[in-house]
């Protein structure tokens, strides 16, 4: 692969990691609702989830687990099942009047928002696929374990600037007047995404 060609597929990875999902709108609800501390653990907790897959799937332990079917389909069943219940939540908030009646994103101690941030991206059959395929279309046949750990390195450094970045832009003042202004829209993209996400990993099969 060129430069050019990696240049490309770097910003092509931003651009997806960055598009509207359930880690990157949990991020947001989390940080407009429970201030930039709240968001930037939960988004922690989302780049620990995110490190696990990518290192697991630079020392091939995930091409093992995805050889056991079973593995996949009790951890596709989890996070179809999570994500579908933050999607009856958004909703339930879009159907209630007033402006206090927000997405509230993820509350409690620091280990709860932790937990539920590695939570959602240890239970995304995407983001397993994602990893487990990533380094076989970047790098060459035969590749040495040096340079399948520093694609990772750049990789995960695009991730960190993208969830830290919403962490720190949805807790912004403006943002979240603007949000409250538009409050059930915003909900109802929640619920929408939320609950495509959920039918999406209940269709999805391996290859």
């Amino acid at each position: 692969m060129s430069g050019y060609e990696f240049a490309l597929f770097y910003v092509g990875w931003m651009l997806a990691g960055g598009s509207p999902g359930p880690a990157t709108l949990s991020i947001a609800g989390t940080s407009m609702n429970h201030g930039r501390k709240a968001g930037l653990i939960f988004a922690f907790g989302i780049l620990v989830g995110s490190a696990c897959l990518g290192l697991a799937a630079a020392s091939g332990m995930s091409a093992i687990m995805l050889a056991n079917a079973w593995v996949f389909e009790i951890i596709r069943y989890c996070g179809a099942a999570y994500l579908f219940y933050l999607a009856t939540k958004a909703f339930r908030s879009a159907m209630r009047l007033g402006s206090k009646a927000m997405v509230k994103g993820h509350s409690g101690t620091a280990p709860q928002i932790f937990s539920r941030g590695l939570l959602i991206h240890l239970t995304n059959p995407k983001a397993i696929l994602t990893w487990g395929s990533i380094y076989s279309i970047v790098l060459p046949a035969g590749a040495g374990t040096a340079e399948v750990f520093q694609m990772f390195a750049m990789l995960f450094a695009g991730s960190i600037l993208i969830f830290l970045g919403y962490a720190i832009l949805f807790s912004n003042p403006k943002i979240v007047r603007g949000y409250q202004r538009m409050r059930r829209g915003f909900d109802m993209l929640f619920a929408v995404f939320f609950g495509a996400a959920s039918l999406k990993l209940l269709t999805m099969r391996l290859t």
